[in-house]
Parts: structure tokens; C-alpha cells; sequence
């Protein structure tokens, strides 16, 4: 599980057309809501699989994943840090299990190993120099790696919005420019939001997507970088600046190949007063006069590391794609030489996802394999901002994203939440019905039926302050509309630290867990419709 923020938002060259086309708007209910999701799938199934499914379910057991988990969270592992030796340990280990498992490498030629380019800016440091007065790195403003430049004028561009009903950017040429935006959506005199016609908040209300569709359509429209004000969300992204800082850490991000790298620079209040006094109320898009000087600079260092991807093919469906991922990645060796061994994050993801791997190859093997593709995708870099996952979905997916019918995500599922209240059997389930009620009442469905674990929705409130939906590698399928499910424990004391091991593991709960993610995954895999997307984002 990453830590928030993501520092990645910063990278501008997360936000490049290249890299954030999402599909289109509007897909149709393609099917009879009333049809019963099990009975339509077990009816399209041969009479044998659906009697062996349960029997298949049952080769994931407490003592396999338990025999894997002691291993893959061990010493030997170094705590599996993304790029360093213990990462090595890991995806070789992989390697060797779907070797014997039996299930070929996803680029053929027994090549399992996707190379994700890599680079470590260290932390920058620098100044902004506006109408004369001079700004320091981590006081006024903060970014994550190097913004270098002398401008004459910043373009305002308001909110930063541009929808059929409304723009920010008419009459603005902001090619090559510096833009000047604020957080949040305009209000008529009504108190209703321009975007919706409605007294309703739209996506553009949202901290941890909107930012991201800001950063896109700047770059769209030939923008240099851009100057971000929101001054809600800028103490989170300081105490993430600071802790790096503290830590001597820099970030690491997908190596660009952009000549002139946009840039992203998120300011606080004093900076932005001083390019605008009245920023908050005037909402008045225009150039403004203001000398600006960026000054920040950063080393960047290359960083080797590998997504680990292995596949089974569909009998009758074998170029559409169910996604099964978890991040094989840890964040490594403490300062003072303690290790993080990260058996819950993601110990248990990776695990579990050997375990179904296991079962669906044992049901290939009797003549039962599953009629759609299953990808078994292993992640790095998760915890340095979802990269090996970025890296799959926005440059180089293995198999075509218009062909992945959904990702099931597994990040720390093996342990309880000390602070929630109730039975131990339990799973919280996150984005399941923010793309695809039918993957949602699917997923219940089959939980009812086959394992019986009380499906806890806690953390899919958009309202959520923890934002977990942002915080795995399911949302890099999920922002390009692809069906997900993200599977989660909760945190607790070991969260990131050294005590996080596997003898704390609740084996029982984790047989049960990854029996419920095999049977949705069969599921989604073996009915005879792909599953529709009816709540797909713009």
C-alpha cells in the first residue's frame, strides 16, 4: 500500500496525452439488469467446471500460502525495495513458481520479467523569483523534480476547467506558457456549479482525480507547467515533502523521454497572492504581467526494475484479459539496518495470487480452463507511487487495455483492522461499483454462495480521507475505465514497519479471502458476456 500523497501527482509527465486517454463516455447497459449474474454464468459453463470449482477453490490452503509467505517476507528478501537486491530475490522467486506452476511467461519465450524504466530525482532544491521577490523550495511552493525557466507573464486560467458546457481556457493561448490555476469548480449567483447545471459537486470537486484531468488538459493545450493553488491539500502534500526531506530519500518516477518535461508546481498561499491578491474570488481568466523565474534543480539516477507477468490462456475468449495483480515491491531496509519484510504489504497479496494462479492452471489441466485469458500481474514500484502499474497501463500493456474486461487488485490481506468493529471475518472491498454494477453485484453474488465473508464498503466512500481508491494499482486500470475491484485488510501498527512479519499473518482469513477473489475472477473470466462498464468517466 502506497503512502499518502502520492508525490507522483507532481510529474507532470504523468499527465502527457500519451499517457491519460481514457475511453469514451456512455457505454449501455448491455444486458438484462434483472438476469441473475451466477445462474448466467454456471448455465454458459460445461456441467463438469461448474461441479469442480469448488474443488478447485479448495487447492488454496492455510498451509501453501503460509509456506510461501515465510519465504517471500523472509531476511533473504531484504525487504524488497524497488531496484535494490531483496526486488531481485523476489521477481526471480516468482519466476521459479510459475515455471513450475506451469504457466507461460506473458511476453513469450519464457521472458516473465517486464522491464519498467526508472529514475530517482533527488529531492530539488531551488527558488521562484515573482515580480522580484524570491520564494524558497518547500516553504511557498513545492514540486519534485527540476523546473528551470524565465517567463514574462503567467497565464490564469482559473479553475483550470474545460467541460461542453464550460472553459476555463476561451480566447487562452497557453502554448509554451506558464498557467496559473486554482482548486475547485465556479458557482453561479444560485450557489449551482456552472459543470453540473445542478447545486452537485463534479469530478472537478475531487482533490485526487481533478488534479490529475487539470494537469492533462494543460498539457493539451501546449503548457509548459503549471502553477497549482489549493491551499486545502497543501499541508498533505508538505508533510509528504517533509518526510522525504528527513529521510534523504528522492522520488522515483517512469524515466521520460520528453525533450522538455512538463512540470507540475503546487504553491501555497503567499506565492499565489503575490502572482494574484485576490486568487480566491477572482475568477476573471487572463495574462497576467509577472516576471517569473523557476530556478529548481534536481539529479536524476537510473533505477533498474521489472513487473513480473505470467498467462493463461482462454479456451473460448483468449483475447479478452481478467487482471489479477498485487505489488511484489516493500519499502526495504530501515536507516538504523532493520529490514522491512512486509509480510502483509504486500506479502499476502503476492502470495494469494500464486495460490489462484495454482487453481486456475489445476483447472486448465482437466479441461476446465477458464474461457477468457487470466493475467497474473505482479507490480513494482508500487510504493513509490503505483509505477510498475502506471507503466502497464500507460506504456506498455502487455495486452490491449480495450480487451481488459476488469483487474482484481490485492494489497494486505492478511491481517484485521484494530479499529474496526465486528466480525474477523471480513474483507473490505473498494471501487466495485464505481465503473460496473454488474462487477459489483457479481462480487456479491459469489460471496454469498461460495465464502460467506462480510463485505465491509468503509472505505469506498468517496468521502474517505484516506482516498485508498488512489492509493493501489487498480486505479491505473480504473482512470482508463477498465472494471476493478480492489481487495484490503485496513492498516494497522506493523504498517510499514519492521514488525510486519509473517507470524502476525491470519491464515485462516487469508485462505478465505483469496478462495473469494478465485471465485469472482472465475467468474468474470467464464461467463459468457464481459462485464459492462455503465459508469464510465470522461
Amino acid at each position: 500500500m502506497e503512502l499518502l500523497p502520492n508525490p507522483a501527482l507532481f510529474n507532470g509527465k504523468y499527465y502527457t496525452m500519451k499517457k491519460l486517454i481514457t475511453l469514451a463516455f456512455g457505454l449501455v447497459l448491455a444486458c438484462n439488469s434483472s438476469q441473475t449474474t451466477i445462474s448466467s454464468t454456471t448455465e454458459n459453463k460445461t456441467a463438469n467446471a461448474a461441479k469442480d470449482v469448488e474443488a478447485y477453490a479448495t487447492t488454496i490452503t492455510e498451509a501453501e500460502l503460509k509456506e510461501d509467505l515465510y519465504i517471500y517476507a523472509s531476511d533473504e528478501f531484504e525487504g524488497r525495495e524497488t531496484g535494490k537486491e531483496g526486488q531481485k530475490k523476489a521477481i526471480e522467486f516468482l519466476k521459479e513458481r510459475y515455471e513450475k506452476l506451469g504457466i507461460p511467461a506473458a511476453k513469450g519465450g519464457g521472458d516473465y520479467f517486464q522491464k519498467v524504466p526508472l529514475e530517482v530525482s533527488q529531492l530539488p532544491v531551488g527558488t521562484i523569483t515573482a515580480n522580484g521577490k524570491e520564494f524558497p523550495l518547500g516553504e511557498e511552493f513545492l514540486t519534485f523534480s527540476k523546473a528551470q525557466g524565465e517567463f514574462n507573464n503567467v497565464v490564469y486560467a482559473g479553475f483550470g476547467i474545460e467541460t461542453e458546457n464550460y472553459s476555463d481556457y476561451k480566447n487562452l493561448d497557453v502554448k509554451g506558457k506558464i498557467v496559473l490555476i486554482k482548486s475547485g469548480e465556479p458557482i453561479d449567483s444560485q450557489g449551482n456549479y456552472l459543470v453540473t447545471g445542478t447545486s452537485q459537486k463534479s469530478i472537478w470537486s475531487n482533490m485526487s482525480e481533478s488534479m490529475g484531468k487539470r494537469m492533462e488538459l494543460a498539457t493539451s493545450k501546449g503548457a509548459k507547467g503549471v502553477l497549482y493553488y489549493d491551499p486545502l491539500n497543501y499541508p498533505r502534500f508538505k508533510s509528504r515533502y517533509e518526510w522525504m526531506k528527513g529521510n534523504e530519500s528522492g522520488r522515483m518516477d517512469l524515466v521520460s523521454n520528453e525533450a522538455e518535461p512538463f512540470f507540475t508546481i503546487l504553491i501555497n498561499t503567499g506565492l499565489a497572492k503575490a502572482l494574484l491578491p485576490k486568487i480566491g474570488s477572482d475568477n476573471k481568466q487572463r495574462q497576467l504581467s509577472i516576471p517569473l523565474v523557476l530556478d529548481v534543480a534536481s539529479n536524476n539516477d537510473l533505477v533498474d526494475s521489472e513487473n513480473v507477468v505470467a498467462v493463461l490462456k482462454g479456451s473460448e475468449k483468449p483475447n479478452e484479459y481478467v487482471v489479477i495483480s498485487s505489488h511484489l515491491d516493500h519499502i526495504g531496509v530501515t536507516p538504523d539496518g532493520e529490514i522491512n519484510n512486509g509480510a502483509d504489504d504486500d506479502g499476502s497479496g503476492t502470495v494469494s495470487l500464486l495460490e489462484i494462479a495454482q487453481a486456475f492452471k489445476t483447472a486448465a489441466d482437466e479441461g476446465n480452463g477458464p474461457k477468457r485469458s487470466i493475467v497474473f500481474l505482479h507490480v513494482t514500484g508500487e510504493e513509490k507511487g503505483l509505477l510498475g502499474s502506471r507503466f502497464y497501463t500507460d506504456e506498455e500493456p502487455l495486452f490491449p487495455l480495450e480487451q481488459t474486461v476488469a483487474n482484481l487488485n490485492i494489497d494486505m490481506i492478511g491481517r484485521i483492522d484494530p479499529k474496526r468493529v465486528g466480525e474477523r471475518n471480513y474483507i473490505y472491498l473498494i471501487g466495485s461499483d464505481k465503473l460496473s454494477t454488474e462487477l459489483h453485484e457479481l462480487s456479491e453474488e459469489v460471496n454469498q454462495k461460495y465464502t460467506q465473508i462480510e463485505l465491509d464498503y468503509t472505505f469506498n466512500d468517496e468521502n474517505d480521507p484516506n482516498r485508498f481508491y488512489y492509493r493501489s494499482d487498480h486505479y491505473n486500470f480504473a482512470k482508463n475505465n477498465i472494471p476493478i475491484i480492489f481487495y484490503f485488510n485496513g492498516t494497522h501498527d506493523d504498517y510499514h514497519r519492521p514488525s510486519d512479519t509473517p507470524d502476525k499473518i491470519n491464515y485462516d482469513l487469508l485462505e478465505n479471502r483469496t478462495r473469494l477473489i478465485f471465485h469472482t475472477a472465475w467468474e468474470v473470466a467464464n461467463r459468457e458476456q464481459r462485464v459492462v462498464v455503465d459508469k464510465a468517466t470522461k
